[in-house]
């Protein structure tokens, strides 16, 4: 199994949206019965979103740590590029739930490591693809989404992946 994409990683015996492990930060665990955005050293969520209520699901990632800080916020402005996620939502989950409809965002602590261009590229299309499936509570099947990664993190950072994302999807739900 792969150890992980991008911000995307086991922890235990869940998949886990961020840097679990660092002090102070924030991270979105993937259960059975939806996310739960938890900051790190507190045994309660923060909040819990049934998988029931996701409608549409994404993902925003930074390939450095740095680049989701206030600093990140002001070299996107300075350079007025949309070209790459920078700032302090650049490492976020977002949804559009229902009952009450609304837009639903939530921030999660980048790891220390830098993620590759492939698993930022890969782990957005890994989310538009089970959104556009209506798969969204497969994420909180472990052993479902580790088989979806163990295929989906060894693909190149190519247009034809993003196709081969939505097949790998289509084809573990079958």
């Amino acid at each position: 199994m792969s150890a992980y994409l991008g911000p995307l990683e086991p922890v235990g015996d869940r998949w886990v949206i961020g840097d679990a492990k660092r002090p102070g930060g924030t991270c979105l665990v993937l259960t059975a019965e939806g996310m739960e955005h938890c900051a790190n050293g507190t045994a309660e969520p923060l909040e819990v979103v049934p998988w029931s209520r996701v409608m549409e699901l994404g993902i925003r990632t930074t390939y450095r740590a740095w680049m989701a800080t206030r600093g990140g916020t002001a070299l996107s402005w300075a350079g007025q590029s949309n070209a790459v996620d920078m700032g302090r939502d650049a490492c976020s989950v977002h949804a559009l739930v229902r009952h009450p409809y609304d837009d639903w965002f939530a921030r999660y602590s980048h790891h220390r490591r830098a993620y590759t261009g492939a698993h930022v590229y890969l782990v957005g299309h890994l989310f538009e693809a089970v959104s556009e499936a209506k798969l969204m509570h497969r994420l909180g099947d472990p052993r479902w989404l580790g088989a979806v990664v163990e295929q989906v993190a060894p693909l190149p950072n190519r247009r034809a992946s993003a196709r081969r994302v939505r097949e790998i999807v289509g084809a573990a739900d079958a």
